[in-house]
C-alpha cells in the first residue's frame, strides 16, 4: 500500500504546493494530473490519513498512469480503489464527462449539423471509450439544429437493440422534423456479426 507524502492535511502544507492555489496562482497548466485529480476529489481519506493528492496518485497507479482509462473505469471500478466511495467516484465521472461534452463542442460550439462530417465530429468524442454499444436519437429542428440527443439503447461489446417506435416515439414527442441515430462499435470493427436493421 503506498503511504501518504505528507502526515498532515493539504491546507497545512506550505501555499505554493497546495493544488488549489497554486491554480490560483500560475494557472491550470501548471497542475499534473495528480494535482488536478486531487482538486476535484476535494477531500483525501480519513480512515487511512491519505490527502487527495494521495488518493489522486493511488488512482493513476491502479489504472496505469493513463488518463483516459480512469475515463471509462466504471463506478465499481473506481470504487476498488482505496480510500474511493461511491461520492468521489461519481465526481471523476462527472468532470470526465464535462470534458468529454467540451471536446464534442469545441470548434465554433457546433450545434448545427450540415453534413455526416459535422456528425461525426461532433459525436466521436462523446462515444470514444464507451465499453459497450449505444444507440443514440439526435433530434433535430427545421434547420438542423439539435433539439435534444437521447440515449435510446445500451447493449453489450458487439450488439444494441432497439424498436423503431422507441425512436419514433422520441421524433413525435418533441415535434422533431428530422432524426440522427448515431451508434458506437466498442470492438473498433466497423461491421458488426450482427445485422442492424428497422422492420
Amino acid at each position: 500500500m503506498d503511504q501518504p507524502q505528507y502526515s498532515r492535511r493539504i491546507k497545512d502544507w506550505p501555499e505554493d504546493e497546495r493544488p488549489r492555489e497554486r491554480l490560483q496562482q500560475h494557472g491550470e497548466n501548471s497542475l499534473s494530473d495528480a494535482q488536478l485529480l486531487a482538486i476535484v476529489l476535494r477531500t483525501g481519506d480519513h480512515a487511512s490519513g491519505a490527502t487527495a493528492l494521495d488518493l489522486a496518485r493511488r488512482i493513476l497507479m491502479t489504472f496505469n498512469e493513463d488518463l483516459e482509462t480512469v475515463s471509462n473505469a466504471s463506478i465499481n471500478e473506481l470504487c476498488q480503489v482505496q480510500g474511493i466511495g461511491p461520492a468521489k467516484a461519481c465526481e471523476m465521472k462527472a468532470a470526465f464527462e464535462l470534458g468529454r461534452r467540451r471536446l464534442a463542442r469545441q470548434g465554433g460550439g457546433l450545434v448545427q449539423f450540415r453534413s455526416s462530417r459535422d456528425v461525426a465530429q461532433y459525436y466521436m468524442p462523446l462515444l470514444a471509450g464507451l465499453k459497450r454499444e449505444q444507440l443514440q436519437v439526435v433530434l433535430l429542428d427545421q434547420k438542423n439544429k439539435i433539439i435534444k440527443d437521447v440515449m435510446v439503447s445500451q447493449g453489450s461489446l458487439t450488439a444494441s437493440v432497439v424498436h423503431p417506435r422507441e425512436v419514433f416515439n422520441l421524433a413525435i414527442r418533441d415535434s422533431a422534423a428530422a432524426i440522427i441515430c448515431v451508434h458506437n462499435h466498442p470492438s473498433g470493427a466497423p461491421r458488426s456479426a450482427y445485422v442492424e436493421r428497422i422492420q
